[in-house]
């Protein structure tokens, strides 16, 4: 009886222990699943960290920059020059008969006056007393005149009639003719009084510009005096650019110019008429002559700078960004087809507005980098980005 109770208690503790072993493995397994999948996250959560941490060094590594492909652009020619501002066509005027005190200054400086029209006036009350005595000894030889004509027509009734013989006929003729030659001498002698009254007047030579006056109600002024007014003759003015040597040679007759004078912002269309046959053996530079038009802002003496177009062609034209330049000269960067940034040495041409003009060194159908270039070197990447080219 006890012995069956025995075996019958004994059974459920075995069954226990096998169950509790079996809870354990359990356990194990599921801690090491665990340990498993933590591993895993850690070792991916590591991994994106150093994929993450290599990028911005891919992206520093190759920078983004923007890049131009210019093409090839009509492109004037320009040579810059400085120079002074004059009359085209300047004159002196001063005393041309025998001067005197100066009575009247009828104009002044800016004045325009038309050709003839009397600038100033000389005292002339001698002259005008010859004159008087010249006009009446005109007078005198006429009245000579008309007796020794009217002698003649007297004699020459006389004749038929045998009163008066052809030899006293011939000397009243020649009487007659004398008188009458005395009268153009007196007429001429009496245009010339005249003539030299009227050279007291000081006369415009052309019409023009009053430009100075150098005269004044009183002075004494004679044919030795100095100029006593400087005229332009129409009003025309001129500037007198100072070319190099190498520049004048490309200029013509012809080219179109830009006038800008000194200490203001106005500029003047004009236009090459003269170019220096000579160059100054000193400055290596010649002249070239620039008819522009009158204008209140252009004084004859004053300083200004022009921009004379000697020509035109093809050339690319880049941003002023996309050019660099070292102690080398100027160069650009060049994005070759493995997207890595090359020199490319050039010679540039007329600065604009519009941009520079490349002389040499390109053909315009290349990758420039249009800015930025001060920070990139020879042979690195980058990632090029079309811009839009002027």
């Amino acid at each position: 009886m006890n012995y069956e109770t025995s075996l019958v208690g004994d059974a459920p503790a075995n069954v226990l222990g096998e169950q509790e072993e079996r809870s354990v493995w359990r356990r194990r397994l599921t801690i090491g699943a665990v340990v498993a999948i933590v591993l895993i996250a850690v070792a991916t959560w590591v991994g994106m960290r150093g994929n993450g941490a290599d990028a911005p060094a891919n992206a520093a590594q190759a920078p983004v920059v923007t890049v131009i492909s210019p093409g090839r652009s009509t492109v004037s020619n320009t040579v810059s020059a400085t120079g002074s501002l004059a009359a085209r066509v300047e004159m002196p005027v001063g005393v041309v008969g025998e001067g005197g005190a100066v009575t009247r200054v009828l104009v002044q400086p800016g004045d325009w006056v038309r050709a003839g029209q009397v600038l100033a006036t000389v005292e002339r009350s001698v002259q005008t007393e010859q004159i008087r005595s010249l006009a009446a000894q005109v007078e005198v030889a006429r009245a000579d005149a008309k007796l020794a004509q009217a002698q003649l027509d007297r004699a020459k009734s006389l004749v038929s009639r045998g009163f008066i013989s052809q030899a006293d006929i011939d000397q009243r003729t020649a009487t007659r003719d004398a008188a009458n030659a005395r009268v153009n001498v007196a007429a001429a002698q009496l245009a010339e009084q005249r003539a030299r009254t009227g050279r007291l007047d000081i006369r415009a030579p052309a019409a023009g510009l009053v430009l100075t006056r150098a005269v004044e109600p009183g002075q004494i002024v004679s044919a030795g005096s100095a100029v006593l007014f400087r005229m332009a003759k129409g009003g025309e003015m001129e500037m007198l650019a100072q070319v190099s040597e190498g520049d004048l040679a490309a200029i013509r007759p012809g080219n179109s110019a830009t006038v800008t004078p000194v200490g203001g912002t106005a500029q003047f269309a004009g236009r090459i008429w003269q170019v220096s046959p000579v160059v100054d053996n000193q400055t290596r530079q010649g002249i070239a002559r620039i008819a522009i038009p009158y204008d209140p802002a252009i004084r004859p003496g004053g300083f200004a700078s022009a921009a004379i177009v000697s020509g035109s062609g093809s050339a690319p034209m880049l941003p002023e960004s996309a050019v660099q330049s070292d102690e080398k000269g100027n160069f650009v960067y060049v994005v070759n087809g493995r997207n890595e940034v090359q020199r490319r040495d050039v010679k540039i041409g007329q600065v604009t507005d519009a941009g520079v003009s490349i002389l040499n060194g390109l053909n315009g159908d290349e990758r420039i980098v249009a800015s930025a270039g001060a920070f990139l070197t020879p042979g690195q990447k980058v990632k090029p980005e079309a811009g839009k080219s002027k």
